[in-house]
């Protein structure tokens, strides 16, 4: 067996990647916006199945870690999903709970203290913000333009640091 820490790593993203969301926009939809209500309605979004297969596949050569926005205190509720929908297992890497900053910026940091320790095969992500951001530090990227879009998912993340 080939120890995972010789392997070089698929970064994928959560949210509009291998989750599909968009059963809770309605929560950033509001004012104010009930995000308690959107992270506890993520244990039900269903897969996106062409996110999950990329992951499967990458798997076979990488490991598979996991960089989302979603915020620390949705850990639990998010390595279940994971587990249920029966993606490989992997390290997830999540914001402090408190952290606001747009994902552009907290994710290319946790990608640059990864690719210090271990080679970085690919991020995969629905961001076009972290996309261009991580392309241009060198990363190899893949836009998951498979999940619906969202201003408020957009927002969300960029504006307002919150996934």
């Amino acid at each position: 067996m080939t120890d995972d820490s010789t392997l070089p790593l698929a970064v994928f993203d959560l949210d509009n990647t291998l989750a599909d969301t968009a059963h809770r926009q309605r929560f950033l939809q509001q004012e104010p916006k009930d995000w308690d209500g959107f992270f506890a309605a993520a244990t039900q979004d269903p897969p996106l199945a062409e996110g999950v297969a990329l992951a499967l596949a990458s798997a076979e050569k990488c490991e598979v870690v996991y960089l989302t926005g979603r915020p620390e205190r949705c850990r639990r509720d998010t390595i279940v999903w994971l587990t249920a929908q029966g993606l490989p297992d992997g390290r997830v890497f999540m914001r402090r709970d408190f952290d606001r900053r747009p994902a552009r910026h907290t994710k290319l940091q946790i990608l640059r203290r990864l690719a210090r320790q271990q080679e970085i095969s690919v991020l995969v992500d629905d961001d076009e913000l972290v996309c261009d951001d991580a392309e241009q530090a060198g990363f190899t990227v893949v836009r998951a333009r498979w999940g619906a879009s969202s201003a408020a998912l957009e927002s969300a993340q960029e504006d307002e640091g919150r996934t």
